[in-house]
């Protein structure tokens, strides 16, 4: 089904939703639990500590204490959300995730906030570009890459709501808002946001709008770009990368992260196995970050419009 959309607009920070979703869904449930690793401020989730301190554990500089300490709780009957930078809750704590999470079969949600170029000026330390490539890997475990205060707040219960392991990554502050708010979500069904014949743009996270404005771009020189949000990375939506071969015979995808691992490389695997077609990946190219505001770091490590317009005309010149 088609999303519907509004303007593009800059909507309220990512954080807040969260935060906001949060309150709601503990005053609701009292097996959620919120943990953090020493960056409540920065997340702003001093707002759970204070209305609901005994739910609320900020387990301190110790990532893969966090890690290990929600698996326990989820063993025990408690849902925890437990937050930190992407950059540490992949790389840092991947072993604690998988043997005491997926192995144990756990009931835990990673929140990890400011993937990718999302985390700027904190450097090419905390710029995870591999994160959803290592998460993915992992037996059990599905993976979201959400950009938009809507889908994020409808996301969120359906978390609460399904037992097992999720890796959702997030920016912290505002971001691009597309989505209407009486637009529904499913886990692991992509949503179509513009129709198009020529070319399919399937994107995730930040680089969804950027998908958009490209097909905009397109349009003005007579390409007719098809748009998808391909917010579940791991399980993908084999069925929606199928109809977009068949029906534009090209995909561009668009991701920040990492080509290797990430949304390519799930966009890839269901092409070969279920309908071949030429693939243009837009993405990191396999080299670190760098310390930057996220204009330039889009500009420098190919993450923008401009890149997805240049990807979508290769592709096409491929079919």
């Amino acid at each position: 089904m088609n999303a519907k959309l509004m303007e593009r607009k800059a909507g309220p920070a990512m954080r807040d939703v969260y935060c906001e979703t949060m309150l709601e869904m503990m005053g609701e449930d009292d097996r959620i639990v919120e943990l953090e690793a020493d960056l409540s401020g920065a997340m702003n989730t001093r707002v759970i500590r204070d209305a609901f301190p005994e739910r609320f554990v900020n387990c301190g500089i110790m990532e893969a204490h966090m890690a290990g300490l929600a698996c326990g709780m989820s063993v025990n009957g408690m849902i925890p959300f437990a937050h930190s930078f992407a950059t540490f809750l992949s790389r840092r704590v991947a072993d604690q995730v998988f043997m005491s999470g997926c192995y144990q079969n756990a009931n835990v949600k990673l929140i990890a906030s400011d993937p990718g170029i999302c985390a700027e000026t904190n450097g090419g330390t905390h710029q995870a570009f591999e994160d959803m490539g290592i998460l993915r890997a992992m037996a059990g475990m599905t993976v979201l890459d959400v950009a938009d205060p809507v889908l994020l707040k409808k996301l969120l219960p359906m978390l609460r709501d399904t037992y097992g392991m999720f890796y959702l990554r997030m920016p912290r502050g505002a971001a691009t808002q597309y989505y209407a708010p009486e637009n529904d979500f499913a886990i692991g069904k992509a949503k179509l946001l513009r129709e198009g014949e020529d070319v399919a743009i399937i994107a995730s996270g930040i680089c969804v709008a950027e998908a958009l404005e490209a097909a905009g771009a397109l349009a003005q020189e007579g390409v007719r770009a098809r748009v998808v949000d391909m917010f579940t990375v791991k399980p993908v939506d084999v069925e929606m990368v199928v109809d977009c071969a068949r029906r534009t015979g090209c995909i561009v995808t668009a991701e920040n992260h990492n080509i290797y691992g990430g949304l390519g490389s799930a966009v890839a695997e269901a092409l070969c196995e279920n309908a071949p077609a030429p693939l243009v990946r837009v993405g990191v190219r396999d080299r670190c970050g760098e310390v930057g505001e996220a204009p330039y770091l889009a500009q420098t490590l190919g993450l923008t419009a401009a890149d997805i317009v240049r990807a979508c005309k290769k592709a096409m010149a491929m079919k």
